[in-house]
Parts: C-alpha cells; structure tokens; sequence
C-alpha cells in the first residue's frame, strides 16, 4: 500500500486555485464531480425553462454569492408574493409608510420605452415575459450565474431589439445607472474570457427581462432585468416608482474588456469610508462591529424578501450637521440609480425618516480594505459587501466562499422595508382605493 505526500501550502494554494477557476470554466463535469451536483451550463434553453429552480441545485450552475443572505444558492427558495411581508426589525411591518399621491414627475417616457420594448418582440417572445402584476416571478431572481431565469433573455434576441431594451433602462435608470448595468454586464463577459469562455452565463447577453402588468400612464405594471450581479426590479403605479429590490455587484470590480478601462463601486467605497472617517471615536465604536469581516456578510439578498433584520450601529439622531450630510451622499450614490427625478422623490422620503437611519460598519477603514457597511431605516436598507473571490484573483489561495473578502468582488442591495420592495404596499392600497 502506497502512502500519500503530505500537501504542502503551495499545493492546497494550487488546488484551490484550479477548483475556482473550474467551478466557473469546467462546466457540468467539473461542477458534478465537486459538488454533487448536477449543472446546466447553457443558459439559454435551460435559462428558459424555469425561475424556480436556485443555482447549484439540478439544473442550476454554482453560485458566485453563496448560498447565505447574499445569493440565492442551494437550500433556499423565494417567497411567494401572497406571502410577502417586506423586511423588517422584528417581524412586525410598520404601515403608513408609502401612501399613493402625485410626484410630479411623469412616467410617459419609461412607459413609451416599455412599450416599443413589447411591440418589437414576437409574439411569442413577449408571452414568455409578460406576468401578471402580483405574479411570483417578481420575486423569483437571484445575483447567482447559473439560477434558471424566465423571460427575454439579451442574447437571443436581435441587435435592434436589444436598443430597445437598452432605450427603456434609460428611460428608467440615470446616466450613470445605465452605465454602471452595462458595465458589470461587461466584467460580466471578462469574467468569462478569464475562466476559460465556455459559460453562456458568464457572457454580456445573459440578461433578462420580464414584464408585470402591462405598462400603463394610469395602471400598475413593472418590469425586472435580471442576471449575473443584476437584479432590477422596476414598479409603476401612476407617476410613482419603486426600483427595489436592486441588485449590483461584480467580480472583478475593475479590469480591462476589449481594450476599456472598466472600474465599479469606487463611488459606493468612498462615500462609506467618508461617512466612518468623518465620525468620533466614541460615535466609531458604536458604529463598528468588528474590524474582520467574513467573506458574506449580506443579510438581504436574494431569497431575503422577509428578512428580519434589526438596526445596528448608530442612529443618525446622533450625527452632526456634517455627518449627516455624509449619510445623504452616501445613499444618493445608490438613489441616484434611478432616473433624476424619481431619485429626487425618493431621496425626499429617505431624508423625512434621517434621525430613524442606523449606520454600521463591519471591517477595517482603510482605502484597500474589505468590509461591509449598512445603512438601514423605515424607508430604506442598503448593503455594501466585500465578498471574498470565487475565480479572479484566486491565484494566491484565497478564493471560494471561505476565502479572505477583497474589493474585487462586490456585492450591494437596495431595499425598501416594511413591505415596500415591488410595490407591493402601493399595489395593495391601488387595489383597496380603485378595486
């Protein structure tokens, strides 16, 4: 009987290195063998057939957020839209929050956008992505590269189709929110190339949209647009929007894609280390929960649309004048997502609950650092997480979710509690007042 060499540091660095890289590139083989589990590699056919399905399970690719309250991986399902409470501290949802009103800010153009969208689809592409407006597939998405996915997806449809697409995240996003999509679209496909070019997941067209409701100046309706890193969901009642539960994320967060300098999150870094920089030491220590972070630390992903979440940290009750202000940039990095003027209406509502909005800190303060950060009030609920890598820049042994978290693969989330994401507080008093 043979006996076995003992693996040294640079061996288990290797292994782990070349099981990450596979993880991505080796499709249904190597992901079976390492796993158990069986995989789809497409994304097109199988991307498809099925919403319901969470990645690394039969049928989905291996998560690249983990399966914890970052992504929804094996073991965890949506909830259904009948059973949607919203986030909340303690399981008790707080009423009154988003009453139905004016804004002043029209929808006709996101409507035309949405619309032109739908009438360049064939008639069977659109019945593959239309819903009803309270239809469980709103909460059916995930930020994982393999997680089965209805509706139009990018990559099959034609070039003048994908304009259109495009012309509608425009119509809904801000400048810099259809720059930021298209670009984690792109380190989308680097990542790719990276890994080896054989995952239809990992490519600029695995993105989908699908519409709830029919767009409408006067009637609710939405739409998400789905992949890799991307979740927007997208609610219209009237000349008010909701666009939460949002999504963004990237590994890597800066590289180079067919000779394009692409760097994300840098606005989303600087104004959380801005905020901590500009606190006392006392208000730190109330602030910062620990100065090691694990490589997950997001409570409200994917999967989370119930997500009990108490506030941490400290209360901007307690902030100066100056502070304060920190706070108000940093969530109109994310706000400002959305097109100008909803931004602005939403800010409004942000800043109305400002003395009631923790913020907390987990990690160290430095620019290089890896942490996570938490703004979280009535109204809304933001999360900043430096996740460890899963396939680039694992060379050095530090890959897979157990891995030491770097700047390089970000993951945040913007959320509205008390039962606000998809609308769904709006719908319900559109349905009580009209129906």
């Amino acid at each position: 009987m043979h006996g076995h060499r003992p693996r040294t540091p640079e061996a288990d660095r290797s292994r782990r290195w070349f099981m990450n890289r596979a993880l991505l590139a080796g499709g249904v083989a190597a992901v079976a063998a390492m796993t158990g589990c069986s995989s789809d590699a497409s994304g097109t056919a199988a991307a498809s057939s099925s919403s319901g399905a969470p990645s690394g399970g039969p049928g989905g690719g291996m998560p690249s957020g983990g399966p914890g309250g970052g992504g929804m991986g094996p073991g965890q399902s949506e909830v259904k839209y009948a059973d949607f409470k919203g986030v909340s501290t303690d399981g008790t949802i707080t009423g009154g929050l988003y009453p139905i009103h004016a804004t002043d800010v029209s929808t006709d153009g996101i409507v035309k956008a949405a619309q032109a969208f739908l009438d360049g689809l064939s008639a069977k592409e659109r019945t593959s992505c239309t819903f009803d407006v309270d239809d469980d597939e709103w909460l059916a998405w995930s930020n994982v590269d393999g997680y089965q996915r209805k509706g139009v997806r990018m990559g099959d449809i034609t070039g003048a189709q994908r304009n259109l697409g495009y012309a509608l995240l425009g119509a809904a996003l801000s400048a810099d929110g259809l720059t930021r999509t298209r670009n984690i679209m792109k380190l989308n496909a680097f990542l790719g190339d990276y890994s080896g070019g054989n995952r239809d997941t990992l490519t600029e067209g695995a993105y989908f949209f699908t519409f709830m409701g029919t767009p409408s100046t006067t009637e609710p309706w939405g739409f998400q647009y789905e992949g890799h890193h991307v979740a927007i969901n997208y609610f219209v009642l009237g000349d008010q929007v909701v666009m939460t539960p949002t999504f963004m994320g990237s590994e890597p967060t800066s590289a180079t894609y067919k000779g394009e300098k692409i760097t994300l999150f840098g606005p989303e870094t600087e104004a959380g280390l801005t905020l901590l920089r500009s606190l006392t030491a006392a208000q730190r220590a109330k602030v910062i929960s620990g100065a090691e972070k694990s490589g997950d630390d997001m409570k409200a992903g994917a999967g989370q649309d119930n997500a009990e979440l108490a506030h941490q940290g400290l209360a901007a009750e307690e902030f100066s004048s100056t502070q304060r202000r920190h706070l108000l940039d940093l969530v109109r990095v994310y706000v400002g997502t959305m097109n100008d003027g909803h931004a602005e209406v939403r800010m409004a509502e942000v800043e109305a609950h400002l003395d009631a909005t923790y913020f907390s800190w987990t990690g160290g303060a430095k620019d290089s650092s890896a942490f996570y950060y938490r703004v979280h009030s009535p109204v809304v609920l933001i999360e900043y997480d430096a996740q460890s890598p899963l396939a680039y820049g694992t060379e050095g042994g530090t890959g897979g979710p157990g891995g030491t978290p770097t700047q390089q693969h970000i993951h945040t989330i913007v959320r509205t509690p008390n039962g606000g994401d998809y609308g769904v507080d709006l719908l319900k008093l559109h349905l009580d007042d009209d129906h």
